[in-house]
């Protein structure tokens, strides 16, 4: 018998794992608003040089709109250009005939003047992170992928040497700490720091949370849950685009979207552990009561007052016998089975990052509101992921996923033939694209958990996650080439999308209705029967063919 068997005795998918599930998925939904939260809070409104200290920036008045015409020239679509400005006033070119030819032009020496209409306060404006200094708006984001990467690392590791609540705790407090400092700084340095540490977090979250909701799930409902992860994350993309309309100010946004995640470490002490990790880690007495309390809040005390040490151990003797103590990195790579899922899911996370941070980072190059765009892009990924849930409940896992993927990239370089002023084409396409890259992602977490070996797979989870969290660091590079030739952007991210989605399909396995394998050897054992059966099935069906008097090759004929 599997430990899934005995879950199901003590109630199956109950009203433990149902709140449970809410607890740890809440969080993860709240998350999203600080994945994105920099399409606000650096956002680059318009802006022009400064040309007096003395001179009024309102530029309502007819004195001050002739002021700005003969002090800032003018850039290709008749706006005052952002970077430069005339050395002295051409009062000349209040003339209608007059022209700029010969005059002397110089960069903007007294700062800018920002447009606060729409947001009134950003981290590009209060440290001018424009011009020349624009690349330091994209390093700030760089850094928090940067965070990621490292979390994924190190959380990763430390959930199978320390278990999963533990990390998660801490990541909860790192999180609170730090985004609420983020409010307060007064240097850009600090902020990337701040942004950094809080980056470390989302890794930390979001790979206990759902190994906990894996580990604590029967069979059958691991696909609901682990698709719920993928729509959490899509409601906080929706939320932080409301909470951004009601709340302006950088330092106050960035507040509101930080001191929630206090609640989640005060109520994450209540969580129970891992009994699949305390059990494989010797820690049999503290399993047994943690099954004895879910077996009470799912309504069946007499099952969990009839469990004992011996009892759970009949359960996941079998499953547990070969299991090791002690890991490493090597694991990842050591035996046939779990090198082939190891180099196939890192193509998959990182081309799915890649593809998805390229397209949902720099919400304002599609020329319509930002909110709309915000609240657009999280909006169309719930039909994308209803999709993915059914078909991940009646087709498969892999089936999905590689759909998806190859979909996605489909369509990411399809809209590069849509042209630039289809501004609401654009953006519907982009949002249809993301949509098919969340599903893909959410699918791939779910996928990855349910193909490691539990004896491995928060070490599993974090070290593909690493490559991810390159592709997130790399999709703004791969932004800039944009400025080169503007179809590179598009066909990267969509040929390294539809290669991910070809893997899929070749190399790994389906995972739906299939129990969780608890160590490597077992999940070898698995393999090699899979191959040994399959070759069984063919040599007989030849064997009878030849029987009947007709070879496979007649029989084709």
């Amino acid at each position: 018998m599997a430990f899934t068997d005995l879950l199901d005795t003590l109630g199956g998918v109950g009203r433990f794992q149902v709140i449970y599930t809410a607890l740890l998925l809440t969080p993860c939904g709240l998350l999203a608003c600080h994945t994105f939260l920099q399409n606000f809070t650096a956002a680059s409104p318009a802006h022009h040089c400064r040309h007096s200290a003395n001179h009024t920036e309102d530029t309502t008045s007819n004195y001050s709109r002739a002021w700005l015409r003969a002090t800032i020239p003018l850039d290709q679509h008749g706006l005052p250009e952002s970077c430069r400005r005339f050395m002295e006033p051409q009062w000349a070119l209040l003339s209608s005939n007059a022209s700029t030819y010969g005059a002397v032009m110089e960069g903007c020496k007294e700062g800018w003047v920002y447009d606060r209409s729409v947001f009134p306060s950003t981290i590009v404006m209060e440290w001018d992170l424009v011009c020349e200094a624009r690349a330091l708006n994209d390093l700030a984001q760089s850094l928090y992928m940067a965070g990621v990467l490292v979390g994924a690392a190190i959380f990763g590791s430390l959930a199978d040497r320390l278990g999963r609540k533990a990390p998660l705790i801490w990541s909860y407090l790192q999180l609170a700490v730090s985004g609420a400092a983020t409010a307060y700084v007064g240097s850009f340095s600090t902020y990337c720091v701040f942004r950094f540490l809080m980056g470390m977090t989302f890794s930390g979250i979001i790979l206990n949370s759902l190994s906990l909701v894996v580990e604590w799930m029967p069979t059958r409902g691991r696909t609901v849950a682990g698709i719920l992860l993928g729509f959490s994350f899509t409601l906080g993309q929706i939320i932080l685009a409301g909470v951004a309309y009601l709340i302006r100010p950088w330092r106050w946004l960035q507040l509101a979207v930080s001191a929630p995640f206090l609640i989640f470490f005060l109520y994450s002490w209540w969580l129970p552990e891992s009994s699949r990790w305390l059990l494989l880690h010797g820690k049999s007495q503290q399993a047994v009561q943690n099954l004895q309390k879910v077996a009470v809040i799912n309504g069946r005390r007499e099952e969990g007052e009839r469990l004992t040490m011996e009892v759970v151990s009949s359960y996941i003797q079998s499953e547990f016998a070969s299991v090791r103590t002690s890991n490493s990195i090597l694991d990842l790579f050591r035996t046939p089975a779990i090198r082939k899922v190891t180099c196939c899911l890192m193509m998959v996370w990182f081309s799915n990052s890649m593809a998805y941070y390229g397209m949902a980072m720099d919400l304002q190059k599609f020329g319509l509101s930002i909110y709309l765009v915000q609240a657009l892009f999280g909006i169309i990924d719930v039909p994308a992921m209803l999709v993915a849930t059914t078909t991940m409940i009646y087709v498969g896992r892999r089936a999905t996923v590689a759909s998806f993927l190859i979909l996605a990239g489909l369509m990411v370089i399809a809209n590069m033939f849509v042209p630039e002023d289809m501004q609401t084409l654009r953006t519907m396409q982009a949002a249809l694209g993301k949509g098919c890259l969340a599903s893909s992602f959410i699918c791939i977490y779910l996928f990855t958990g349910e193909l490691y070996p539990t004896e491995i797979r928060q070490m599993g989870m974090g070290f593909t996650s690493v490559n991810a969290r390159f592709g997130g660091l790399v999709a703004p590079l791969v932004t800039t080439l944009g400025e080169i030739s503007s179809i590179l952007p598009p066909v990267a991210f969509g040929a390294t999308s539809i290669l991910a989605g070809l893997a899929v399909t070749c190399f790994l396995t389906e995972t739906r209705n299939v129990p969780l394998v608890e160590t490597i050897a077992a999940m070898e054992k698995r393999v090699k029967e899979g191959f040994s059966k399959k070759d069984a099935e063919e040599k007989s069906e030849e064997i009878s063919l030849q029987q009947l008097g007709a070879s496979p090759l007649k029989e084709t004929i």
